[in-house]
């Protein structure tokens, strides 16, 4: 058998990196019954970080690289991101817990449009044709998710908003934005380092602030917490092992393709996150729901596919 062609070795990698990132969104749903929203984000950085760690040293070992010299702006950017992240998966996991697994995931997904939104404001990205009509096929699918009436459409458009499940997920999505942002920026202060190597030490490094951050705001609040996450290792380690292999993933494709092409394969995590839905977790959606799904879906593709 030939070994598969150096220019489409992103497919794959991607495809597993979504596939990664929907178990440990499951792994973690689960585990917020016995450890709440906060102790269930924590096992991400616990227990991802060792792995990421193993992953740093593959990747020097394999490139004979040294470690990179970070300065002020990479340790700011960092800081921005693991902080974001942090809010980001909470803010996921909450709007899991209030509607379904699938949903919770697609509403995260608003992440690609608000970050052509904050390049409006922020940089003053122009909104091209394309984008404009990604940002609203994306707000119409997010309220599709989150109907009040399913019965009055219209009604429930407008109130769509101010349902709990899309008020998390569009936090959960637009703090994801800004992690994404911070996380970019970090790693081209990296200077003279591979793209492997600036993407696997910022993420030892982020996730051993995030580790520091919301263990120690976990040991002063309720120690508890952390002494139950360290207790339920065997289900905490494999959300770990994911969510590590998710980031290493997604890195690795974006350093081998253009970002825009991976991240629109990578809305295969939404089939992927369906399929646990009705599988694993027993839900079903209406028509609306799917409805929902397909323009987000739809939104997202031509968005991350703009010139």
């Amino acid at each position: 058998m030939g070994t598969m062609p150096a220019d489409t070795l992103w497919i794959p990698i991607t495809l597993g990196a979504a596939l990664a990132q929907t178990l440990r969104n499951a792994a973690q749903r689960r585990l917020v019954g016995e450890l709440g929203t906060l102790g269930a984000t924590l096992v991400r950085f616990v227990y991802g970080l060792p792995f990421a760690l193993l992953w740093l040293a593959a990747v020097c070992a394999w490139s004979g690289a040294a470690l990179p010299r970070g300065n002020a702006a990479f340790t700011g950017w960092v800081w921005l991101g693991a902080a974001s992240q942090i809010v980001a998966m909470a803010f996921l996991l909450r709007a899991m817990a209030e509607r379904s697994f699938a949903l919770g995931v697609a509403y995260s997904k608003s992440e690609v449009l608000l970050v052509a939104v904050f390049g409006l404001v922020f940089l003053g990205d122009a909104l091209t044709p394309g984008t404009s009509l990604a940002v609203l096929l994306g707000t119409l699918g997010v309220l599709l998710l989150s109907p009040a009436d399913a019965q009055r459409l219209l009604r429930a458009l407008v109130l769509g908003w101010s349902t709990r499940p899309a008020l998390f997920g569009l936090a959960s999505g637009a703090a994801f934005a800004l992690a994404a942002v911070a996380f970019r920026g970090a790693t081209l202060q990296l200077a003279g380092a591979s793209a492997a190597v600036s993407a696997a030490t910022t993420l030892v490094v982020s996730l051993a602030l995030q580790t520091l951050m919301l263990g120690g705001y976990l040991l002063a609040r309720d120690a508890r917490v952390v002494r139950a996450v360290l207790r339920l290792w065997r289900p905490s380690a494999f959300a770990g092992l994911m969510g590590a292999a998710a980031s290493a993933g997604w890195f690795t494709a974006f350093a081998l393709e253009p970002a825009a092409h991976v991240r629109t394969l990578g809305l295969s995590e939404l089939v992927f996150s369906t399929a646990l839905s009705l599988r694993l977790f027993r839900e079903r959606f209406t028509r609306l729901e799917l409805a929902g799904m397909a323009l987000l879906a739809a939104g997202l593709i031509l968005v991350t596919l703009r010139p």
